[in-house]
């Protein structure tokens, strides 16, 4: 590699194996020469090497696997698969296109917990209230795509129902025992991305690159705008889509507007 002054070494030497990947010099899989390799390959100090592969993990160009190696990651096109939002209705049943990743998944960890500064407002509560916790790990059926789910109930919400007892539902199951008790259904969805936890990115097999989708659901009474539930899914934005599909709703008109028209 012919060196060029005034350019950091690391940066001259991550652009030479950036250029090796795009050439198919280094294909999707092939695993990296050692440090000692690529710094005599390079002739530049092993720290140099150290810092121009880190570069590339940070792009999402290389993997390095635990006690395994360096290697070249798979070049991604979009997401493999899609987790779709919409809730279907069937008389008294519910059904989602996510009922059989959780056919898929482990079984539910139940646990008491309390609002904090992201639940309290989303369940228009106050903080430090008590709510019942459902974690699990769902999984696609077609083996492409994991979801962590959490399903927050309300303990002065769903007091008198069964899912105070038995937290451990699907959210179609949830949604049918609502509408039991009388609450006519509605849901919005709130989206937001962060940087995943190394816990989150364990589970769900994430890149060092990727990032993560954090979707909340609230199910919520339509008549009195009353937030009943509060779902959490987080996927891999590399690997899963989140799809809607959406129609168009008139305005509501004003009491005013009401009088006005007689």
């Amino acid at each position: 590699m012919a060196i060029i002054r005034n350019e950091a070494l690391h940066k001259q030497v991550a652009a030479a194996m950036r250029q090796a990947i795009a050439t198919g010099e280094w294909p999707p899989g092939t695993q990296l020469p050692t440090e000692t390799d690529l710094a005599q390959a390079y002739g530049v100090s092993r720290p140099t090497v150290r810092l121009a592969v880190a570069a590339l993990r940070g792009e999402g160009q290389l993997d390095v696997k635990q006690g395994r190696g360096t290697f070249v990651r798979a070049t991604v096109h979009g997401p493999a698969s899609a987790m779709e939002r919409t809730v279907t209705q069937r008389g008294s049943r519910y059904e989602t296109p996510t009922d059989a990743w959780f056919d898929q998944g482990e079984e539910p960890t139940a646990y008491r917990t309390r609002t904090d500064a992201i639940t309290a407002p989303l369940l228009e509560m106050d903080q430090d209230e008590l709510m019942i916790g459902c974690d699990r790990l769902i999984t696609n059926p077609s083996g492409e795509g994991r979801a962590l789910h959490r399903l927050l109930l309300p303990m002065e919400r769903v007091e008198g129902t069964p899912l105070a007892q038995q937290p451990g539902v699907t959210p179609a199951e949830a949604y049918a025992t609502l509408a039991a008790a009388g609450r006519e259904l509605a849901w919005r969805d709130r989206i937001s991305a962060r940087v995943p936890q190394p816990d989150e990115r364990e589970a769900l097999q994430l890149s060092e690159a990727a990032g993560l989708l954090v979707v909340h659901r609230v199910t919520y009474d339509r008549p009195s705008h009353l937030p009943l539930i509060l779902e959490e899914t987080r996927i891999g934005a590399e690997t899963t889509a989140v799809t809607y599909d959406i129609e168009a709703t008139r305005p509501k008109r004003s009491a005013r507007q009401t009088k006005a028209s007689y």
